[in-house]
């Protein structure tokens, strides 16, 4: 009761209330700012690594001691393996795409519809046309950020140019071939969406010539030498069986973070062929490393607010036990001991922080959970990119709260509240109340 009497205003002590408000003010906003700064770092991860994982495997599987040539067969054999959700083959090459007047380089996936389907996250990106007859429309698939840099859209043509072409007399030409956008996808990822270009299998087996052609069973190779007319490509078709080849596999298993495990079953099954494997930590450890350094400094940095707060329930206590002094002599004349005068300041002290946090956390799981609205109105309001998605690789500002570390917030904000009113409480309880009352 004497505690929440201090806690409220009377004229007199209106400065001292003033005092306790902003304390008040400064633990919740120190408390919102660690919500929504931990939110949103964590929708950062949890974003990046649905995108990266959602295209690129957990695994990714290259071919040794021969070509990939039994990439169906050895595709069946992992998916086999338990732990193992599905696998898909590919074929990959770096090229020059050249649009309306403006060229950049991407990178070429050829895969067949079967595939494509399993991934689900392109598969369900495309922005416009679609992947129906994916295998029989020998158009291509890019993503929206790489069509406005090429300008085009739907229907247009984009000339790929891959150096590694036909061998000549005088060395190796360019190979220069123009297909038309029947896919424009938006994955939501800066990276993916201004650099893959999708193909289907076949037409891209012929573009990076990754396939083999083997004379048939019990047939005997042409005549060699200059035939008059030359053999058709039909006429060779009788006599050579061509076996496309594909460049790598992508893995993707139930449990992303279970690595060493499924690394050692992928090795270890004998029905599959000898492969290198590089899982997804290799490939982004250094970015995820900073990531969670990240997380980790601006956690230490911004719990610096708190404290701060905390010493202000410090200041705005000592000022309220010089105010009471008086008030405190009473007390213990009247019988209080020592304790219970320090009851009564830890208890106001603790008020403070308790509603301060209370309204922190209030305050900042809705800001957490409107993180993307409030960005999209200040960045209308103020005409300026917020966490533009050049930088920051994400269209858009995710935001993921997790329980645990808003209670992790909350009981610092609590500690450290309690433990700022121990000094001031205890400086209370040794007033002498024959020195606080002599002078009144």
């Amino acid at each position: 009761m004497i505690a929440g009497r201090y806690l409220r205003a009377r004229r007199k002590e209106a400065f001292i209330s003033v005092i306790a408000s902003l304390t008040m003010v400064g633990v919740a906003i120190g408390v919102a700012t660690l919500i929504v700064v931990m939110s949103v770092m964590n929708g950062f991860r949890a974003e990046l690594l649905t995108k990266i994982l959602g295209l690129n495997g957990h695994f990714t599987a290259y071919p040794i001691e021969r070509e990939f040539t039994d990439y169906k067969d050895t595709i069946a054999s992992i998916e086999k393996i338990d732990g193992v959700d599905f696998a898909v083959y590919f074929v990959e090459g770096q090229v020059l795409a050249s649009g309306q007047g403006s060229s950049t380089g991407a990178s070429v996936r050829g895969m067949d519809e079967e595939n494509l389907k399993k991934l689900k996250l392109l598969y369900n990106s495309a922005a416009q046309g679609g992947w129906d007859q994916w295998d029989e429309t020998r158009g291509i698939g890019i993503g929206y950020r790489l069509a406005q840099t090429l300008g085009v859209s739907l229907g247009d043509q984009v000339q790929i140019i891959n150096p590694d072409g036909a061998m000549t007399p005088f060395g190796s030409t360019p190979q220069i071939k123009s297909y038309p956008v029947n896919v424009i996808f938006d994955l939501g990822m800066v990276e993916f969406d201004s650099l893959f270009i999708y193909m289907p299998l076949e037409p891209a087996q012929d573009y990076f010539k990754m396939f083999d052609e083997v004379l048939k069973p019990g047939m005997q190779p042409p005549a060699t030498g200059p035939l008059d007319p030359p053999l058709t490509n039909e006429q060779m078709s009788e006599y050579y069986e061509r076996i496309g080849r594909a460049s790598a596999a992508e893995i993707f298993i139930d449990d992303p973070d279970d690595i060493a495990v499924m690394r050692q079953r992928l090795q270890s099954d004998p029905s599959s062929r000898p492969l290198i494997l590089t899982d997804w930590q290799q490939r982004n450890e250094t970015f995820f490393s900073a990531l969670q350094v990240e997380r980790v400094v601006m956690f230490t940095i911004l719990s610096m607010i708190i404290l701060v707060a905390a010493f202000n329930i410090i200041s705005s206590l000592i000022m309220l036990v010089k105010d009471k002094s008086s008030d405190i002599a009473v007390l213990r004349t009247m019988g209080a001991t020592r304790g219970a005068i320090m009851r009564i300041f830890s208890i106001t002290g603790t008020t403070i922080g308790v509603i301060g946090t209370l309204s922190g956390v209030a305050l900042g799981l809705i800001v957490a959970s409107n993180a993307e609205t409030l960005r999209a109105a200040l960045s209308n309001t103020l005409g300026v990119a917020i966490f533009p998605p050049e930088v920051f690789f994400l269209s858009s500002l995710p935001s993921k709260t997790d329980p645990l570390e808003v209670t992790i917030v909350v009981c610092l904000a609590l500690g450290l509240s309690f433990l700022a009113t121990l000094y001031p409480a205890w400086r209370a309880a040794q007033y002498d109340p024959v020195e606080a009352l002599r002078y009144e």
